[in-house]
């Protein structure tokens, strides 16, 4: 096989060369997803070396530490350096996705209509699977987040994570675990960390919704707790489309 060609001088490029180098890499990554994809590759599994992964693509070192670099940044591989090192599988990590995608969101401007129409199907959706899996843990949970909550009526910061923390334990006690990480990314976006239109009025009302969603998912009430959240995102959205001068104010 060819030697790979060195860097280019300053003021050169040799634009062929670094695609060839580039198309090589994306192939071997492209490879490695499609094998994840299709079970072949699991958790865990040693993908190989650098030098074994060039060995097998029949490519250079260049291109398979390229390669190696691109899946462990997408959080394919988690790569040992050093004697006895190489690349493995990666355990899965979800919240990455969650994060990733949170900030793509945000970079891409995504208007925050399209933000919160997709967060009130995925909302909905959470509550109603709650009402059918919800087990006693679940419940007490929830009612532990009220209770907390009522405590920080006047603290607008704890009680804006609290009612954060209340949705992602309906989202958690609905036993779907894409729901609940589409809603981490979206919230990532659209929940503040403080909202500075958060009255105790406010806080109340949003407090009493809480409770009769909890009462609903207690009392295995599907279609109950789809229609009161759908009811409470939608009150919430309105109320945001209603205020100017604030980026967020979601409760």
């Amino acid at each position: 096989m060819s030697t790979p060609r060195p860097a280019a001088p300053a003021g050169r490029r040799h634009l062929p060369g670094a695609r060839h180098v580039a198309t090589r890499a994306e192939r071997i990554v492209a490879d490695v997803r499609e094998a994840l994809f299709e079970r072949r590759w699991r958790p865990g599994d040693f993908l190989g070396t650098e030098k074994e992964l060039a060995a097998r693509y029949g490519a250079s070192r260049i291109v398979a530490r390229d390669a190696l670099r691109t899946l462990e940044a997408l959080g394919v591989v988690e790569i040992r350096r050093g004697a006895g090192g190489g690349a493995r599988i990666s355990s899965g990590n979800p919240r990455l996705f969650a994060e990733a995608l949170a900030v793509q969101l945000e970079l891409a401007d995504i208007d925050v209509d399209e933000i919160f129409a997709a967060q009130h199907a995925i909302e909905c959706l959470a509550a109603e699977l709650a009402a059918k899996r919800a087990t006693a843990d679940d419940v007490l949970s929830l009612k532990n987040l009220l209770e907390k909550a009522q405590n920080a009526v006047d603290d607008v910061e704890r009680f804006t994570q609290l009612s954060l923390a209340f949705h992602l334990a309906i989202a958690d006690a609905s036993r779907n675990r894409v729901l609940h990480y589409q809603l981490v990314s979206l919230q990532h976006v659209s929940w503040p960390a403080r909202n500075r239109t958060l009255t105790r009025a406010v806080a109340l009302r949003v407090l009493e919704a809480h409770r009769e969603l909890a009462a609903r998912i207690a009392a295995h009430d599907p279609e109950g707790a789809r229609h009161l959240m759908d009811e409470h995102v939608h009150m919430i959205h309105t109320r945001r489309a209603s205020e100017r001068g604030h980026k967020h104010a979601f409760c």
